[in-house]
């Protein structure tokens, strides 16, 4: 369910800006509306499964889950569709956070657990690598609205397996919810991702944008400030001093600073800039997604003999050459090399996403695996939301930057308006006749310097992710192996 929805939602985003007149901006917050919730409950609600059970806030999610579904579904306004899927984020995040508790604490044995995270990633990568062409199908043959309204019998059907097959498991040494730092965490990101949506239009240096960034500040002044005075955090700093922990992080964090994002836009960049019709790009966007539904049970194998160590990092590797190859292709206007290296990120994607969540939650104790698991989807949780944002303003001002050496005669506010109707796919709003062309050319240069960004990021923090783990290997959470000769050895 939480796959299908992160991968087909943004097959439909073209349909939801003509049927509800959303603009470029409705279109980020349709989506960021969703990752904000996610990350504002994510700790809090690894917190909550941890002391009340994490069957309980696993099942209580799943329903607010299936009915915030259901109003995104009859939703009449793109207005009322965001504030839908905030409260539909609310119950993923929860959702999530209790999957990988759940799968950590019924599955202890390392062989066994690698093995259950392997599924997860099949079942996770069904929803993703099919949602795409199922939100294009739907589009196509019904409405938009049954991309959200298919998750009520979904919900239905989890609920039925969740009271068949899932123990109950809690941390019997948890304590009270830290609201502070749940609100403190949520206030810094809402601020954040809005300075810089709105920097998009506004510019960064507009009063209101400074304003926000101003809170942001405070915010984030006041959540460390609470996490460090809390007797017991959500967001545990200690954690943070164990280096295998921190190279999962950054493989968290690399996942969403490339391939999430820049699945927002793929849509818009495959029926816009490459005149895909929706159907062709549904099936175009499988290329990026279907991997992650074959390469998780490799991966995790390969994460067993080799160490996570040298998988997590390979996996950032090859989607920062795949995002760089993406940029070159581009350039040529060479679709299949476009295509080519979207099959590339998806299979660096498969190698990274399941030994992610399996490092981060080994790397602590059992009874924290609610926290830990908390800690890493928040990890990718708020990079997704900043580069949704980002990856918007890259976008926008390629395309600006495009459209202005083609002397148009528009004032800079006028330009970046006419950049943002072409970054939504609104080919034809340029004032003059016969620019759809230009249009379309300023779009690949717009999406070019996206996938040139998405490349070098994760190329960056594939780098950091080895360190870190070259660090585990010889630093103070390394474990050291002495030979067995004697009594005294084995105690030793």
């Amino acid at each position: 369910m939480f796959g299908l929805e992160i991968s087909s939602v943004p097959v439909i985003l073209p349909a939801l800006e003509e049927v509800l007149h959303a603009d470029f901006q409705d279109a980020q917050w349709i989506m960021n509306a969703y990752t904000l919730a996610c990350t504002s409950v994510l700790m809090a609600a690894g917190t909550l499964a941890d002391r009340y059970g994490r069957r309980r806030v696993l099942v209580a999610s799943l329903w607010l889950f299936g009915l915030a579904s259901l109003a995104c579904g009859l939703a009449p306004s793109a207005a009322l569709l965001i504030a839908a899927r905030f409260v539909q984020g609310v119950g993923a995040g929860a959702m999530m956070i209790c999957q990988f508790a759940i799968l950590s604490q019924q599955f202890r044995e390392p062989a066994a657990r690698s093995r259950a995270f392997a599924v997860w990633g099949v079942v996770a990568g069904i929803g993703l690598g099919f949602g795409p062409l199922v939100g294009a199908a739907i589009v196509a043959l019904a409405d938009w609205r049954w991309v959200f309204l298919v998750h009520a019998p979904l919900t239905l059907l989890t609920l039925g397996l969740v009271h068949a097959s899932v123990q109950e498991s809690r941390d019997p040494e948890a304590n009270r919810l830290d609201i502070a730092g749940m609100l403190t965490m949520t206030l810094t990101v809402f601020a954040l991702v809005y300075f810089i949506t709105l920097g998009t239009v506004q510019g960064f240096a507009s009063g209101p944008g400074l304003v926000l960034l101003a809170v942001a500040a405070v915010g984030l002044a006041l959540f460390i400030a609470a996490e460090r005075r809390s007797t017991h955090p959500m967001f545990d700093f200690s954690v943070l001093r164990i280096h295998r922990f921190n190279g999962a992080m950054m493989g968290s964090m690399g996942m969403n600073f490339s391939f999430w994002p820049f699945m927002i836009y793929l849509p818009i960049y495959f029926q816009a800039a490459l005149g895909y019709d929706v159907m062709h790009a549904g099936w175009a966007l499988l290329a990026y997604t279907l991997p992650t539904l074959a390469v998780p049970p490799v991966a995790e194998r390969l994460a067993l003999r080799h160490g996570a160590e040298r998988v997590i990092p390979a996996g950032l590797g090859l989607m920062a050459a795949a995002f760089l190859l993406m940029a070159a292709g581009n350039a040529r206007g060479s679709d299949s090399a476009v295509i080519a290296a979207c099959l590339v990120a998806g299979i660096g994607l498969g190698l990274t996403n399941s030994p992610v969540t399996n490092t981060s939650t080994g790397a602590v104790s059992a009874a924290r695996s609610g926290m830990a698991s908390g800690i890493d989807f928040s990890a990718r949780l708020i990079t997704l939301a900043f580069n949704i944002a980002l990856m918007g303003f890259v976008l926008v001002s390629g395309i600006a930057r495009h459209l202005g050496q083609a002397a148009l005669g528009a004032t800079p506010q006028a330009l970046l308006q006419l950049a943002q109707d072409v970054a939504a796919g609104k080919l034809d709003t340029l004032p003059a006749t016969g620019t759809t062309t230009l249009a379309q050319a300023a779009l690949r240069q717009g999406f070019g310097d996206v996938m040139l960004y998405a490349g070098l990021g994760v190329g960056t923090l594939a780098l950091v992710s080895h360190a870190f783990f070259r660090r585990s290997q010889t630093g103070a959470d390394s474990v050291r192996l002495v030979p067995v000769g004697s009594d005294a050895d084995l105690c030793k």
